[in-house]
């Protein structure tokens, strides 16, 4: 069988390596061509284009970079119709993944989508066009196989794939050799810094995540480098900040060791949750893209942990309260131990629990694929 995956960033490229994984240990021959990243081609797919010339974060970002956006729909198409895979499959990045399903669907390709657009946060009309185009939707979170129910359209929930992947990792690693040589001064605590997996998030993040260290002189901080972003453009920001260090595609091992972290919205305030790790959210972008979102978008959070939870666990600092002062003033009530900090863990448990009730998610994913294809 033929697959052609589209994942759109970093996140999308792991989910998108474990999937792949998973196919092959049902398909042994399978052929894949993907939009993806590193991780993707280390298990075997033809990379055709990497994410980092598509993450294009924010309304105002796109339309600034709309031609390649033009440009990489038409390649697309092409493409797909070159390979003719017996399946397109989705991850996530339903600005660009949405306009090429509804194609392909008219072009006489089975289509799956694995992680599904956050539907239940904005442009909830969506889902008409994804109960025409979509052959197989595939959620990661509980409640999203309800929000489809209500529009009556059947998605399987598979689990959430951190889970077995961080269980991997933490088995896999010895934090204490990590963190001696993190550590300038032994037993000093360790504060990650994860400033998002794109540029213009970076830019718009960093400087002002950077700035809340001047207050901490007894806390070594490590900014986790992304994947796809260069080591100048990290170091531009970090020049000049005592007790900052930088540890390149090393996310996990940094929040294996971590104490506390400052997090961009996104995967990652999962991830820091499921690593135990209290945590205070940072999210920033362009004014006018700003404005826009929070005009549509319905939910009350904005981090995967509290949507999750359906509670304020972690501090979420949005735009203008995205400021130096604020995100010390969490930091200090979360770093030590303290009720704060315990009540949050204790939270981090219960969610946890929650989310390993689906199972093993990419082999659940890769067995409702293969079903699909196997049907008439």
């Amino acid at each position: 069988m033929k697959y052609y995956i589209i994942a759109g960033e970093a996140s999308g490229d792991l989910h998108g390596s474990r999937l792949i994984r998973a196919i092959k240990s049902n398909d042994p021959t399978a052929l894949i061509h993907a939009w993806g990243g590193d991780l993707m081609q280390e298990e075997g797919a033809l990379l055709v284009r990497h994410f980092r010339d598509l993450a294009f974060m924010g309304f105002i970002e796109v339309v600034s970079n709309i031609k390649t956006v033009i440009n990489n729909l038409s390649f697309c198409k092409k493409d797909i119709l070159a390979f003719q895979p017996d399946v397109v499959i989705f991850i996530d990045y339903p600005g660009f993944n949405l306009p090429i399903a509804k194609w392909a669907k008219s072009n006489g390709f089975k289509t799956a989508y694995y992680i599904s657009p956050q539907l239940w946060a904005w442009k909830e009309k969506r889902i008409h066009t994804i109960k025409k185009v979509i052959d197989l939707m595939l959620v990661i979170l509980p409640f999203e196989k309800s929000f489809y129910k209500k529009w009556e359209y059947n998605a399987e929930y598979v689990g959430h794939p951190l889970i077995e992947i961080i269980e991997e990792f933490k088995k896999s690693i010895d934090p204490s050799v990590l963190k001696n040589s993190i550590q300038q001064i032994p037993g000093k605590k360790i504060v990650a810094i994860l400033p998002g997996s794109r540029k213009q998030e970076i830019a718009a993040k960093l400087p002002i995540m950077l700035e809340a260290t001047r207050h901490f002189d007894e806390i070594e901080f490590v900014v986790a480098q992304a994947p796809g972003i260069e080591d100048d453009y990290i170091l531009r920001f970090t020049q000049g900040y005592k007790h900052v260090s930088i540890l390149k595609n090393q996310t996990y091992s940094l929040l294996s060791i971590a104490d506390a972290a400052m997090v961009s919205s996104g995967t990652a305030t999962l991830e820091a949750a499921l690593f135990g790790v209290p945590e205070v959210v940072c999210y920033k972008t362009s004014r006018i893209s700003y404005e826009i979102a929070n005009y549509f978008i319905k939910v009350k959070f904005i981090s995967l942990v509290n949507l999750i939870l359906n509670k304020q666990v972690v501090k979420e600092l949005i735009q203008d309260n995205l400021q130096p002062e604020n995100i010390v003033e969490e930091l200090k009530s979360i770093i030590d131990e303290g009720s704060k900090r315990e009540q949050m863990l204790n939270q981090f448990i219960e969610l946890k629990n929650i989310l390993k009730t689906g199972g093993s998610a990419s082999s659940n994913a890769a067995f409702h694929i293969h079903r699909l294809l196997n049907k008439s």
